[in-house]
C-alpha cells in the first residue's frame, strides 16, 4: 500500500473514531439532567427583565431567528428539505429537537452540546418567527446560564454534520429529530 493511502485510510479510521465518541456522548448526556437544573416556568412575554444572578427563567413567546447569541436575537425560519418542511436558524442550516428534553430543561449537555449547538441569544434578546413559522418561539435557561431558544416549548439544537442548507442529516441521530413548522 503506498504513503498517501496509508494516510488517507488512516484519516477516514480517524473520523469514524471522533463520530463514534460523539454519538456516544450524546446518548450518555442526553440521559443525565439533574433535577435541580430545571428552569422556573414563566408566563411572561419574551423578554426578561431579571437580573443575570436570577433564577433561570422560561420566556413565551419570543421570536424566531437561529443563530448564536446576538442582542439583537435570532429569526427562524422555515425551509423545504428531503423531509418536508424544516425549521431553520440564521446560518439557513436545519433546526432539531431532543426527546429527552421538556418545555423546562435541556439534556444535551457536554459533548452532546458540542456534536448539537443549542440555537441561543443574549440575555434580553429573542427569537422571531420567520415566513412559514406560525408555532410558538421562546426561550429557557440551560443550567450553564445559556439562554436557549424553543419552539412551542421543545429547544432548537443544530447539527455539526449538517454543511449546507436542506441537510437532514441529524433526523433520527440519538433522539434528535428535524423541528417540524
Amino acid at each position: 500500500m503506498s504513503q498517501p493511502s496509508i494516510r488517507l485510510a488512516a484519516r477516514g479510521l480517524a473520523s469514524l473514531i471522533a463520530v463514534a465518541f460523539l454519538a456516544a456522548a450524546c446518548s450518555s448526556a442526553a440521559t443525565a439532567a439533574p433535577a435541580s437544573s430545571a428552569p422556573v416556568v414563566s408566563t411572561a412575554p419574551v423578554v426578561s427583565t431579571a437580573p443575570a444572578s436570577a433564577a433561570p427563567v422560561v420566556s413565551t413567546p419570543a421570536s424566531n431567528a437561529p443563530s448564536s447569541a446576538s442582542t439583537t436575537g435570532v429569526v427562524v425560519t422555515m425551509a423545504t428539505s428531503s423531509l418536508g418542511p424544516v425549521l431553520t436558524g440564521p446560518s439557513g442550516l436545519t433546526l432539531y429537537t431532543h426527546t429527552g428534553d421538556t418545555a423546562t430543561s435541556s439534556t444535551c449537555t457536554g459533548g452532546c452540546a458540542t456534536a448539537w449547538p443549542p440555537l441561543a441569544v443574549a440575555t434580553g434578546a429573542t427569537a422571531t418567527a420567520g415566513t412559514g413559522v406560525s408555532g410558538t418561539l421562546g426561550t429557557l435557561t440551560r443550567a450553564d446560564g445559556t439562554i436557549q431558544v424553543t419552539y412551542n416549548g421543545m429547544p432548537l439544537y443544530g447539527w455539526q454534520n449538517d454543511a449546507k442548507a436542506g441537510d437532514v442529516t441529524g433526523q433520527g441521530v440519538n433522539g434528535f429529530l428535524v423541528a417540524k413548522p
